[in-house]
């Protein structure tokens, strides 16, 4: 038996800021014993609680079923171990997989040399039985395999997701620098939105964060437009309990009424792309979008406010960032009284720049950025 078939824990894994408020969101969906960890979760999750998890979770960027968890001071031992595991219990010949590694503090110190050592483990177990084997395939393998090695102490798993978590499937059209899906997720978790008061990103780019606010309130699966699933390679995969699993989430959904949600931007494109990637989800049509300047909004009052503005760090614009922020928090003070603005700052200096006072803000990680999420009550 496989280690996660022993004793049912499987590992989550979050971006940095997110680990409470996955775990929260993991319990919701049925996890037991759910124990926050640097960037991830481990929880207990029996069959209907892993597969709800990886059709609805919003939060983790993968789900991983480990398989064995053993000493590891060698290559040479790492590639035995590997090898010793019957991968024909998740793959055949004709299939794809990839290995993704991450090490630290340990004798194997190079995290593609160890992916590297995983692969030919396999392959090898393979050639050798059957004389052919799977491909790689780093954008959708069939198999997603992960190691990791921490102090010499590794844990070699499969994913249970299907790939990276944050890749909807909706966003067809994307502009420089977008927001990822599960970061923008976590952004309309914290704002506690429910559909009581309109919602409004007056700064949109292609629209990521109207597009999970979509999703949050008409309830639809995180995972709704993915066709496959590392659940299903499992050897001890359960197709009925998938489709229960899947069919009362679906059942769940509700429609958007119109004028709910609404963005606008400057740029032009960027509205064609936010339109794009609302339209490839149910309901999509129903956000009001809008080429708009945001300092020439009247006013957003009486509403949730969410966005992502510019932070130079990327976009080459740093040196002007300072001055449009101040601009940013003189159109809340001034235009915007009764309202709640959620802000992302990718780049967290320019929280100063604001001219405001946050209620809270809270750390949250998106790629290479250490930004911050505030929070601010407008009167």
């Amino acid at each position: 038996m496989f280690q996660y078939q022993q004793t049912p824990y499987f590992f989550a894994q979050v971006a940095g800021g997110l680990e409470e408020e996955a775990a929260r969101e993991l319990t919701e969906l049925g996890a037991r014993d759910v124990k926050p960890a640097y960037r991830g979760v481990h929880f207990e999750a029996d069959a209907a609680a892993l597969y709800r998890a990886a059709y609805c979770a919003r939060l983790p960027t993968h789900l991983l079923a480990p398989l064995v968890t053993f000493d590891c001071h060698s290559d040479r031992y790492l590639y035995k171990t590997v090898g010793a595991i019957p991968w024909d219990a998740f793959m055949r010949p004709d299939d794809t997989f990839a290995v993704f590694a991450n090490v630290s503090n340990s004798v194997i110190n190079h995290s593609k040399y160890a992916a590297l050592r995983v692969k030919d483990a396999i392959v090898d177990q393979f050639r050798d039985a059957v004389g052919r084997r799977p491909s790689i395939d780093t954008r959708a393998p069939d198999v997603w395999v992960a190691l990791h090695i921490a102090a010499n102490r590794a844990t070699l798993s499969v994913a249970a997701s299907a790939g990276s978590m944050h890749r909807r499937g909706y966003r067809t059209a994307a502009l420089e620098a977008p927001m990822q899906e599960t970061v923008a997720a976590a952004i309309l978790r914290w704002s506690e939105w429910d559909g009581e008061r309109p919602l409004c990103d007056p700064l949109c780019g292609s629209g990521t964060l109207l597009c999970e606010a979509l999703m949050r309130y008409s309830r639809i699966p995180a995972a709704f437009r993915r066709a496959r699933f590392g659940f299903e390679r499992l050897p001890d995969f359960q197709p009925e309990v998938w489709a229960r699993v899947r069919q009362e989430a679906d059942a769940r959904r509700r429609p958007l009424p119109p004028g709910l949600i609404a963005g606008s931007d400057l740029d032009s494109e960027a509205v064609r792309a936010a339109r794009e990637n609302a339209g490839n989800l149910p309901g999509g049509g129903q956000i009001t979008l809008g080429v708009r300047d945001l300092f020439r909004i009247p006013a957003l009052e009486n509403q949730v406010i969410v966005c992502n503005p510019p932070y130079g760090l990327r976009m080459g614009r740093s040196a002007d960032m300072p001055a449009f922020y101040q601009a940013l928090g003189d159109f809340f003070k001034q235009r915007c009284k009764g309202s709640t603005a959620f802000v992302y700052f990718g780049d967290r200096a320019l929280l100063k720049a604001i001219g405001l006072r946050p209620t809270w803000k809270r750390p949250l990680v998106s790629g290479a950025l250490d930004g911050r999420l505030a929070r601010f009550d407008l009167y």
